[in-house]
């Protein structure tokens, strides 16, 4: 079901006499009534990049009031982050959580996207630090965060590896994990973390995963996927 606005409730604003559009006093370009339309990862996946951490357990109205007074101090003070304006402008962020580094992201650097980025990564709840937690059983994740990567690899005892035969230019091809009783195959071969998260970061994916089913069971599933669709 969507979720409604309170700032655009049926009368409320011609009552009141405020004014549709940019809510907040002295800020031209923080748009409460954008910010609104967002999706909630997209929210908070801004208020991560302006620094703001423990969101995961907020609901959507407390986001957006966190996001517009965020700016609205980042106005005042004189520092506008690019990220900011491509949320306030139009109503969904105009860096879609890119990577404009291509480095390393286990720091907590933002989803990568590109032209041809799957329904799947815009889809997916961006889990960017260790303290970020699923909305609930069964959803899909989308992550670049070493640390969080080597984290779910872990609680399922799986190995960093690669596909035989898809080497490329002195490194890891196809990335995957080797897990007990799953995906055991010849063709897999376990490779250092070193090496995993080099051809990752390299390759500029993400890693699509889940950390439980619907049902509350521990998930097994991933997938890497790039942005400009080139297989994992």
């Amino acid at each position: 079901m969507a979720q409604r606005s309170s700032a655009g409730r049926g009368g409320t604003a011609t009552r009141t006499g405020r004014r549709p559009g940019n809510q907040t006093p002295n800020t031209p370009e923080v748009s409460e009534a954008a910010i609104s339309r967002m999706r909630v990862d997209e929210i908070r996946g801004q208020l991560r990049r302006h620094g703001v951490s423990g969101t995961s357990a907020l609901r959507k109205p407390e986001l957006v009031r966190t996001l517009v007074k965020t700016l609205r101090a980042e106005r005042r003070s004189g520092g506008t982050k690019g990220p900011g304006r491509g949320a306030t402008s139009g109503g969904r962020s105009t860096s879609g959580g890119r990577s404009t580094s291509g480095g390393r992201s286990a720091g907590g650097a933002a989803v990568r996207t590109g032209p041809r980025t799957s329904r799947s990564v815009r889809s997916s709840q961006v889990i960017a630090t260790l303290t970020d937690r699923p909305e609930r059983p069964g959803r899909s994740l989308v992550t670049t965060n070493h640390d969080v990567i080597r984290r779910w690899a872990r609680e399922r005892n799986a190995k960093p590896a690669t596909i035989r035969g898809t080497e490329r230019d002195g490194r890891a091809g196809v990335l995957t994990f080797n897990m007990p009783g799953y995906r055991e195959s010849s063709r897999v071969r376990e490779i250092t973390w070193k090496e995993w998260f080099r051809t990752f970061d390299l390759r500029k994916l993400n890693l699509i995963y889940q950390e439980r089913l619907r049902d509350g069971r521990m998930s097994n599933f991933f997938r890497t996927e790039s942005p400009d669709r080139e297989d994992g």
